[in-house]
Formats: structure tokens, sequence, C-alpha cells
């Protein structure tokens, strides 16, 4: 992130070739997403007081761009400032509907467009290069000197990659009120999102008022507390962020209930709201599962006559009642109504199939229809949805899972499971538009690490053996956030937040082409992140090893990621506060300690407090091998555990020999565990560092005892450690399981005097 001198004091032009685009940016722009191409000029406009905003022509449909314009102006107090002007020009000739030229001179800023959306995203670009200043309180702004915004030169040609660029918010598991959806908008405009998609309804909470069925937000928009409610209590003891807002509490019928829900005039307002930024809103109402809210209280809309959990999810909605239908489209004529929007999301994923067989109605049903199994009755619940969102004009989107026992041509299928990378091609096989949201890249619920950034960056939404006519198929990308786990605003913007940065490239321009590129100018985001007050996850204090090690003495080393960051430590346990001691220089460690230490931003915000252990040890003795062979034994077993220790010898299907960490099977099962043993060569004494990086659980190692223990179900997470090796050949281990949804196993070491590199032939023996 650091730039050398020479680039510090001139401006040297970028130029990347890419996807047929041209893109030229100078160290002085900093811009997400990056334009297409971008063309450095000299001086800069000051905008004040004195700046007038005219349409070319009668616009009309611009009102909300010059008043988004204006908006900038009346931050601003009275000036000296020379007049000047921007200027908004209609032309149907810019061939993108969302393309636009920004051209800004020192005396007139121009922007051009084919429509409304267009010119918003022009503003986006030209906000991002007014910078932190943007940001600043009205009257704080006005007390200052220049009460003016310089905006440097440049000419953009810009226009999207996608016309889908998605973020997803789960309403139901956690509420969030308008005032923080309005903020939702605002920042999604600023980074070139265009689609708001709502998941309104869910077995936790029915947040939209449904007129017809005034009791499902009465009473299906509030709960007691839940098991993940609990949860996040638990965590807030030690993270307040985890905290359940008390405004979502109310008391009803003498008992402490947690929820909400939106009227349909405030979402009216919303969505106008969010028009004027350029954004549709997609409403989501998940059917026929996800749907306890409402079954709980209307228990005859299921097969058995009642709501509640079921063997995996709960109780879903029965497809073979008319009663259901009659049901669901009520429902759905008044979001149709609501929701401006084409589409509609039906969600229709992880439903409890089985609660459908061996009932009487959906067996005379399956064969006055000619139906094969549950998997079917599946279909035809969304076939005759989306023939009713037809009749009222709308679109139906459906989770993957609508591809399970068949699915119409004209449905538009939104892609999760990542572990079936076959969903896409076959979807725009059969003509389906695809909107791509993988979990692996796509679910901003997981949780961050210091990987998380590039991860998202290096999403390829064509990677998935699609040909070039069936890339045609694919509309977009989206992020998604489930809130289980996200009870509060500051929780949901770190868990959101630098990631949404990437999302935003990959949706506009294209990601994972130039990551060192696009990390500074990200480097350039967090003051605009801290202006806005936003609680982004702050970059990973790295430079040490949790798990660490000295023999006489050890020195704590830790790189500060990013400027205008303060290191705090603590050494009795607490946690760093903004009181804590400065970590300003390398600390000698000369007996066992717990170092935590943690990176404040100067508004206060903290970043994640990492835990260093030191232990002291002494050198390992290594094993004595007379005749040592290249490669480490590998055993694959194709069952499903949830831990290492399960590993059962008798499930053992493949031995092999293999010179790297790696699983040489041809096909995998969708579950399995992996055994690689042998021995490391320590190519000299000293203490060696390493990190493993797994989805899902692991356990290395080294010596007959545990080093690092990564085990269990769960989503990427590295963890490292140390140990003090003498020369020579040490015993090795690493187990491996993977419960299904595609895995990740990754194991470097760090010598005494070397760099982290992966675990490979050269120190593996058996």
């Amino acid at each position: 992130m650091k730039t050398s001198f020479i680039a510090a004091l001139k401006i040297t032009l970028v130029l990347t070739f890419c996807c047929g685009f041209v893109f030229a940016q100078s160290n002085s722009y900093s811009i997400i997403p990056q334009p297409v191409k971008l063309t450095p000029a000299k001086g800069s406009f000051v905008w004040s007081a004195a700046t007038k905003v005219t349409v070319v022509g009668e616009v009309t449909d611009f009102a909300p761009a010059v008043e988004e314009l204006n908006a900038i102006t009346k931050k601003l107090g009275p000036s000296k400032s020379t007049p000047n002007k921007v200027v908004l020009k209609l032309d149907l000739g810019i061939s993108a509907k969302e393309g636009y030229r920004l051209s800004i001179q020192p005396t007139t800023i121009v922007i051009t467009a084919s429509s409304v959306q267009g010119a918003f995203w022009a503003i986006s670009s030209l906000k991002q290069l007014m910078g932190t200043k943007l940001f600043q309180r009205p009257q704080v702004l006005r007390k200052t000197v220049t009460k003016s915004i310089n905006v440097p030169c440049v000419v953009i040609e810009d226009q999207p990659r996608f016309a889908w660029r998605g973020i997803h918010l789960d309403v139901s598991r956690h509420f969030f009120d308008l005032a923080y959806l309005h903020k939702m908008i605002d920042r999604m405009a600023y980074y070139k999102f265009n689609k708001f998609h709502l998941h309104l309804t869910d077995d936790q909470g029915w947040r939209i008022e449904i007129k017809k069925y005034p009791e499902l937000t009465a009473k299906g928009a509030w709960r007691e507390m839940n098991g993940q409610d609990s949860s996040c209590i638990a965590q807030a003891k030690t993270n307040p962020d985890f905290a359940i807002p008390e405004k979502h509490f109310k008391v009803i019928d003498g008992k402490r209930m947690y929820g909400g829900f939106y009227t349909q005039q405030e979402m009216k307002e919303l969505i106008r709201y969010a028009l004027n930024k350029g954004i549709e809103i997609i409403p989501e109402i998940d059917m026929p599962g996800h749907m306890m809210a409402a079954t709980n209280l209307m228990p005859w809309l299921t097969s058995h006559g009642k709501g509640g959990q079921a063997k995996d999810f709960s109780e879903p909605l029965c497809p073979c009642k008319e009663t259901t239908f009659e049901f669901a489209e009520n429902v759905f004529t008044e979001i149709a109504e609501l929701f401006p929007s084409k589409y509609i999301h039906l969600g229709a994923d992880e439903v409890e199939k089985s609660s459908w067989k061996n009932v009487p109605e959906c067996e005379a049903l399956m064969k006055k229809e000619g139906l094969k199994s549950v998997d079917e009755l599946q279909s035809y619940f969304v076939r005759r949805m989306e023939k009713f969102f037809t009749s009222k004009g709308k679109k139906l989107i459906g989770w993957d899972e609508i591809l399970d026992g068949g699915v119409s041509p004209t449905a538009t299928m939104m892609f999760w499971r990542s572990w079936v990378p076959t969903a896409p091609k076959h979807a725009a096989e059969k003509g389906n538009d695809v909107i791509m949201t993988p979990g692996e890249f796509s679910y901003f619920d997981a949780q961050q690490d210091g990987s998380s950034l590039q991860k998202v960056y290096s999403f390829d939404p064509y990677n998935y053996n699609l040909t070039t006519e069936e890339k045609k198929y694919i509309l977009g990308v989206q992020a998604n956030i489930w809130t289980e786990y996200i009870p509060s605003e500051r929780r949901l913007e770190y868990m959101v937040f630098p990631r949404m940065l990437a999302m935003a490239e990959v949706a506009w321009y294209k990601g994972g082409v130039n990551w060192s590129e696009f990390d500074q100018r990200v480097e350039k985001q967090y003051s605009v992140l801290d202006a806005m007050n936003i609680n982004y996850r702050l970059p990973d204090l790295t430079g040490f090893t949790a798990q660490s090690v000295f023999v006489d003495k050890g020195l704590l080393h830790i790189d500060k990621p990013q400027a205008g960051l303060t290191m705090r430590y603590t050494t009795d346990g607490t946690f760093p506060t903004l009181s804590s001691k400065i970590f300003s220089g390398d600390l000698a460690i000369t007996k066992p300690v717990q170092v935590k230490v943690a990176g404040f931003r100067p508004n206060g915000n903290r970043g994640d407090i990492f835990t260093i252990n030191y232990e002291q040890q002494g050198y390992l003795k290594p094993a004595a091998l007379t005749s040592p062979q290249k490669g480490l034994q590998f055993f694959y077993y194709p069952q499903f555990y949830k831990t290492v220790n399960a590993i059962d010898q008798k499930d053992l299907a493949k031995e092999a020999v293999t010179n790297a960490i790696e699983i040489p099977v041809a096909k995998l099962a969708g579950s399995f565990a992996t055994r690689h043993q042998g021995y490391f060569y320590a190519a000299e004494t000293g203490i060696y560092s390493f990190a493993l990086r797994s989805d899902d659980g692991s356990v290395l190692k080294l010596g007959g005892k545990v080093l690092i223990d990564n085990d269990g179900l769960h989503a990427a997470k590295e963890l490292s450690a140390q140990i003090a090796l003498a020369k020579g050949y040490h015993p090795f281990e690493l187990l491996f399981i993977e419960g299904g949804g595609g895995y990740t196993l990754k194991l470097q070491y760090k010598s005494p005097n070397g760099k982290l590199q992966d675990v490979d032939g050269s120190v593996l023996f058996h």
C-alpha cells in the first residue's frame, strides 16, 4: 500500500487493457468500482455555493439527479468563489443504458447520460472524487476557510459490466428499521449497486404489512428470544456490536418481544427514495419453505395442520391444497401492487419436501398431474406461482433449488449453492436467466479474515464452464447478508465493509484483474468510510504467529497495515482500549505471556483483537530415519465426519503417496476425510511457523503432538502456530474433513530465516 518516492512526486498513468475496455488512472484518483476509461486532466473544479446546476433540454427524468447535485451545493455556506456550473445532458447515443460520460474542467462539469441511472452513476464517481469533505456536517463545512470542495479535473467514459448489481439484506432474522435502510441505499448508490433485494419474511419474522392478513405483522412480526438471539447476547459480553438494539423490543401481552415491520405506506416511501437514487427494490416472500412466521398463525396452510420445525427445516406450505394458493395469491397481489419492480423473489429454497410424502391430497395431485416425486411437487408450486406473477406483470426469481424437479425457461434463478457448481450451466442451457451469488464469494454473513477481501475480488461469475452463448444468460452478481448472527447496525457494517467494495468492482468492471492496484484504492477509501461513520472491518495486523514460542528470548514484531492506525496492547488478559499502551516498536519476550493487540482508527473504531500466546520451548529432537523417501502417505475416507477424531479406518477407500498437501482423487465424494502422514524435514535448527487454512476442519500434528487445531465444520478459517525444531526429520500428520459444499486445504510454513511458503515436496518425507 506504500507508494514509491518517485510515484509520490509525479502522476503516473497506468493503462490496463481488459475485455475490450481501456482504463487510465493516476495516483490522484481513487474510484470504486474502477471506471472503464479514465483520462486525468490538469487543474480542479471548485464546488461552492456559487456553483449552478443546469439541464440541457427538457429532461424531466433528470430531476432526481439535479436534486442530488443541488444537495451538495446546499451544504456549503456563502462564499466569494467564482461562479461555475454543472451541466446535465441527455444523449441517447450512449448505447449502454446505465453508461455515462463525466467531464470535469476548471470552470464546468458536464454529465452526459442516456438515462437518469447513468446520470446517478456519474454523480457517484463525482462524489468519490470529492473525498471525505463531502461527508462533513454542513455546520462544520461552512466554518472552513474555503467553504468549498475541490474536484480534480478528469474525463471518464464508463458503463457497467452487468445489469444486475445487487445487495441482499435479510430483515427477518434480525430487523433493521427504515432509517437504516435509507443509509444502506445511500451507500449502495455511492458504489453503483442498483438492486436492493429485501428478504422480508422467514421463520423468525414477517416484516411487511399484508392488509388481507393483519395478524402476519400484528403477531408474526414479533417473537421471544431464540437460540440465535442467545448466541448474540453471549457474544455481546466481549463485543458490544452483538448487543440486540433495545429499540426493536416491545411488551405484548405482558411478554418482552423482539421484532418490527414496515407498513405499506412506509415501504412506498422507501421505494421512492431508492428509485430516486437509481436503485430498484426487489421483494422476497419466501415460499413454500421458511414460512413458520405464517404457519404458526395459520397451521391449516401445511400438509399436517401444524407449524413449527420438521425434519431439517420448518414445516412448508402444502402445494396440494387450493387454500394454500388462495393465501399465496392474496399475499402476492398486495406485493405486486406495492413494489414497482418487475421482479418478485419467491425464495423456494431449503424446503422440507419430506412433509409432503404420504399425504392423501399430495398423492392425489401427483397422480392427477403425472408428478413422480416431491421435487416435482416443488416445481408444480413454483410454476403455478410464476403463472400468477406473470398475470400481474412480474417475473419470478427463485433460489437455485427451483431447478430440482424442472423449471420453466422464463424463471430467473439465483445461484447460491457453491457445492452445486453445475447449476448455472444447467439453467443457462435451458434458457433461464441467472444471478450469480455463490456462498463461497457472496455470503457476507460468513466471518471475514485477512483474505476475505481478495477472495471476493477474485470472483469470476463466468467461471462455471459456460459457453459464450450461455454467458449471455448471466444477468449479474449479488452479495447476500443473512442476519441470524447480525443483530445490530454496527455488526452489519463490520460484516459488509470493505467486502462490498470488492463486489462493486466485480459487478461493474472486472474483479480479479489487478489486486494490488485495487488494494491501493481501497486504502484511500478508508478515510471516506470513517467520514461516513461506517464500522468497517480494519485490515489484519500481521507479522506474528498466534501461538508463538521462544527458546531463550523472543521478539514480537507487528506490521501496521494502514496509515493512521494506532496499535495498542495489553499483557494482563484484558482487551485493548483507547487507554492501553501503544505498540510503537518490537516487544522483547523473556517469559511466557499472552499479548492482546488491536488497531484503532483516529475516530476510535477498533479492529479485531489479536491474541498472541508465547510459550517457552526447547528444540524438539528429530526422529532417526535410515532411508527416508520423498512424499507423504495419503489416505482417503469417503464418509461424512463432524470432527477429525471421528475418522474411522474401516472407511478407508484409497491409499497413495503424494508430494504435496493435495488430494489425488479423481472424483471426490460430497463429504470425505483425508490423512497425510510422514515426516517434515527441518533444514536448520530454529523456530518454525505454520499456517493452516481449511474449510471444513483440520488438525496438524508435529512430533506426535497437536500443533494447530482447526477442527469442526466451518467456513474457510486460518490458524497459525510456532514450534522449536532441531535440524532433522519430525513426525508429521495432517487430518482433514470436508462436510460438503466445496473444500479448502492449505498449509504453509516459514523457516527460521525464510519467508512464508507452501509446504511442498522439498520438506515432506515418509
